[in-house]
């Protein structure tokens, strides 16, 4: 049992066990994710460039909409194949514990992102309120990106640390 004085040491979970790390590496999809985030994130720098261009000038609303809608199908594709790779790696298609709440913002950023498409092709709102929409789903989209981002850090320091903990033998250090 602890004193009172004594520091107690936290150690979070580690975010990939041995084996989802190797799962990881040999998975495809990783590949596909490494590719697909930074489009998409060029997409929506473009996509917010035009939204804002609308807005300030009421013009360009064709290719302003033309962006969002580009944008949600690569958030849909990156979705899927997120699902895939969370299924190879973790064991499940969504909600693993290391990608718990990323994928819960996840969610909302898909429903805003439907949404959008929904009330474009209802008619269910005008040009300017779409746009507040689009730009509601691309703050939830800004959100998510951080969380991976913050991930895709956690991950790295996690390897580092791993590797310094278990250097290459020698014959590795020649591949």
């Amino acid at each position: 049992m602890q004193s009172q004085h004594e520091p107690v040491e936290y150690h979070p979970r580690a975010l990939y066990t041995s084996e989802e790390r190797r799962r990881r590496d040999a998975s495809p999809w990783t590949l596909v994710q490494g590719v697909l985030a930074p489009v998409q994130f060029a997409v929506f720098l473009i996509s917010l460039a035009l939204v804002l261009r609308f807005l300030a000038t009421g013009e360009g609303y064709a290719i302003a909409t033309t962006s969002i809608v580009v944008k949600t199908l690569l958030l849909y594709t990156i979705m899927i194949t997120g699902s895939i790779w969370e299924k190879q790696v973790f064991g499940r298609y969504l909600f693993a514990p290391a990608f718990f709440w990323e994928d819960v913002v996840s969610m909302l950023v898909l429903a805003l992102h439907t949404a959008y498409i929904a009330a474009l092709l209802a008619g269910w709102l005008s040009a300017v309120p779409l746009m507040v929409l689009a730009l509601l789903a691309y703050a939830s989209y800004v959100v998510n990106a951080a969380q991976f981002l913050w991930k895709l850090r956690q991950a790295r320091l996690e390897t580092d640390r791993t590797d310094q903990r278990h250097p290459p033998l020698a014959g590795e250090l020649a591949r």
